[in-house]
């Protein structure tokens, strides 16, 4: 679509509308022409195929973005109403730590393998309400590589899907009337997680406002092999030190901390150098064999 310089349909119109409809006219008629002119061969029956299956495929695309926009703000209007009505207290990382000390609180961490493994709060229990998808079927691989491709090697966000065990899984772990304290990464995915615990009949639900990311070095005893605030990072952006979260340990730790993404930063570029350098000699060496 891009080669032949086509109007974009605008997201925001509704599928059926008749300002949706026209706009989709408009951009099947250029098609239409763009290939004619480039061909001078298309019949008109190939034309009309193609011209439906970009709109077909716009409109699906469309849906679905909007679905989802919908989907999110009706769940964010609905967390915001179980804070406004007390059905699930907040916590901030420091009140979360003094609960779990002073009054033994359990925490529940809902985040997903990825995230715990790096770091956790000491003593806490782990349910995530979404995981790491390591199937390798054709559609988790598909998702995989769109992924990756999309920025997932630079940021290095995993492909995620819901544990359907979930509920089942702190049923076992908490009885209906325990005073249960959930996290998250960044305090959004312990929203959802605490709106099914509501749902199934728990009463007593705390909430960490921000996450675990939030959380100072002197809130939470933490263990694992990174600070809490690194544990969500990844992909090459975290190689490099080139997240907000880095740069605000580098600030805490001084120098020492910010030579070592130096040295690596260096090292990647001496890297992509010596591979430009042998992809030239391995070019003049097949233009030798070549000529001779």
């Amino acid at each position: 679509m891009e080669s032949l310089s086509l109007p974009i349909l605008n997201p925001l119109l509704p599928s059926g509308s008749s300002l949706y409809r026209k706009q989709s006219s408009r951009m099947t008629s250029s098609m239409s022409s763009s290939v004619s002119f480039a061909t001078g061969r298309t019949s008109l029956s190939t034309v009309r195929r193609s011209r439906v299956g970009v709109v077909k495929m716009q409109a699906v695309d469309e849906d679905i973005d909007l679905k989802q926009m919908r989907d999110m703000a009706a769940a964010k209007k609905r967390w915001d109403g179980l804070l406004r009505e007390g059905k699930v207290k907040l916590l901030t990382p420091r009140e979360a730590g003094y609960a779990i000390q002073l009054s033994n609180k359990p925490l529940l961490d809902v985040r997903p393998s990825s995230e715990r493994n790096k770091a956790w709060v000491k003593g806490s229990d782990w349910v995530p309400i979404f995981d790491n998808e390591d199937n390798l079927d054709a559609g988790t691989l598909s998702k995989k590589v769109t992924s990756f491709a999309m920025g997932g090697w630079w940021s290095g966000t995993p492909i995620l899907s819901f544990n359907k065990l979930f509920l089942s899984k702190v049923e076992e772990k908490f009885p209906k009337e325990t005073e249960l304290i959930v996290a998250c990464q960044k305090g959004l995915r312990s929203l959802a997680a605490c709106e099914l615990l509501i749902n199934a009949g728990y009463q007593n639900i705390f909430w960490v406002q921000g996450g675990l990311e939030s959380a100072e070095d002197e809130d939470l005893v933490t263990e694992g092999s990174q600070p809490l605030k690194l544990a969500g990072i990844g992909g090459f952006s975290e190689f490099l030190g080139w997240t907000d979260q880095q740069r605000a340990q580098a600030a805490k730790e001084g120098w020492g901390y910010r030579l070592v993404f130096t040295a690596r930063l260096f090292g990647v570029i001496l890297a992509a150098d010596a591979l430009f350098l042998g992809a030239q000699q391995l070019g003049h060496y097949i233009q030798e064999l070549r000529g001779h």
